[in-house]
């Protein structure tokens, strides 16, 4: 179990990349007033800077239009007369990168191309302009270095991001694929169960219409129970027919689960340890059971337990209850959080099967983070409410 980490929309990095760069363009722009830059390019120069910072934040919800932004920016930028030097090589420049970075990590492969052409369209525009205000005296190459080092710099900006993004799409699909199959194979688990259940209550159906054929001496009730005892067989193998068409008609092997409510006393038992504590306790009036509502609130207080075990350092306590009402009984399994959390490990699908379970069954499961610890809670209907 681990607790949810909720993830803050202004992390301390983007913050301070935001007032570091921001604080060191003021400086340098500051600084080329002094020079002798005019006031209005100065300010202008100030204006696209603010618009790269906004474009950066925007592109995080609004690819296109924070690209957009930002590359109005670089445009002013790009055809702002400046002496002496490109403004282009402002430090509120680099997110402009930084832009078509989340961008490319959220359209498809074609647009982020087509973003990718926009910016070396951009830096082509940039050299030509540069070019032309060339002061006398300074080479030529100093312009050519200028745009392959941008160049490189934007092309390899878009080429990690569209390498961690699909890095990403891996993993994603890898982690589908993971739950698809422990959902799979736990349905097929249901169903094996489903089967044995049902089956074995028409089997014994069958036998006990059969036996009452025969020592009836009425034949046409004798008729009547034969072809009761027919329809229960016909059913059986319709039953098994129709679970085969849903899925394979083997599960994994599992250990032997208890379907009883009376064999929880025994299970909360077994669990206790010295640095242990497992209790039971059972309120209201016991109401019938499905089966499947049955088995599911055995199969929630041992996945309850188990969680508890495994995921806290002891000493722990875990509490089981069952409480009845005429129409639902809630089974609820709560520790206390231990005496700390252990490493989480790779993810279970225990949890995965109990909510299939409770579901199947006509009920809720709910997990909650308590104040001194988990809470594994789950709704099942009665007979009398279901």
């Amino acid at each position: 179990m681990t607790a949810v980490q909720r993830r803050s929309p202004w992390p301390a990095t983007t913050v301070a990349a935001h007032v570091v760069l921001a604080l060191l363009t003021v400086i340098i722009l500051a600084a080329a007033r002094y020079l002798g830059a005019d006031l209005w390019q100065v300010l202008t120069a100030a204006g696209a800077a603010a618009l790269l910072h906004a474009g950066a934040e925007v592109a995080l919800r609004r690819p296109w239009a924070g690209y957009a932004i930002g590359a109005l920016g670089m445009l002013v930028l790009v055809t702002l007369p400046f002496p002496g030097w490109s403004p282009v090589m402002l430090p509120s420049a680099v997110f402009f990168p930084l832009t078509l970075w989340r961008l490319t990590g959220q359209v498809p492969v074609r647009s982020s191309a087509l973003a990718l052409a926009v910016a070396v369209l951009g830096i082509v525009l940039n050299e030509l302009v540069s070019w032309a205000r060339l002061p006398p005296g300074v080479p030529w190459w100093t312009r050519l270095s200028e745009g392959g080092l941008l160049m490189l710099v934007v092309g390899g900006v878009w080429l990690a991001a569209l390498l961690l993004r699909r890095r990403h799409e891996a993993r994603r699909r890898a982690e589908s694929e993971r739950l698809a199959a422990a959902i799979a194979d736990e349905r097929a688990g249901i169903r094996r169960d489903l089967h044995d259940v049902i089956a074995h209550t028409v089997t014994v159906m069958v036998v006990r219409i059969e036996a009452a054929a025969v020592t009836t001496a009425d034949p046409a009730t004798r008729r009547e129970l034969g072809d009761i005892a027919e329809a229960g067989r016909d059913a059986h193998q319709g039953l098994r027919a129709m679970l085969a068409t849903l899925g394979p008609a083997t599960a994994a092997p599992r250990g032997q689960v208890p379907i009883s409510l009376d064999a929880l006393p025994d299970l909360v038992a077994s669990a206790a340890s010295p640095l242990h504590t497992v209790t039971f306790a059972e309120a209201g009036e016991r109401r019938p059971l499905s089966l499947s509502a049955e088995v599911a609130a055995v199969r929630t207080v041992q996945e309850g337990i188990t969680n508890a075990l495994r995921h806290l350092e002891p000493p722990v306590k875990v509490a089981v209850h069952l409480r009845w009402s005429p129409n639902e009984v809630t089974v609820e399994v709560r520790d206390d959080g231990g005496k700390a959390s252990r490493e989480a490990g790779s993810a279970g699908t225990g949890l995965l099967g109990i909510e299939e379970r409770v579901r199947t069954a006509g009920g809720t499961l709910s997990i909650d983070d308590g104040h001194d610890g988990w809470v594994l809670r789950a709704r099942l209907p009665t007979k009398e409410g279901a």
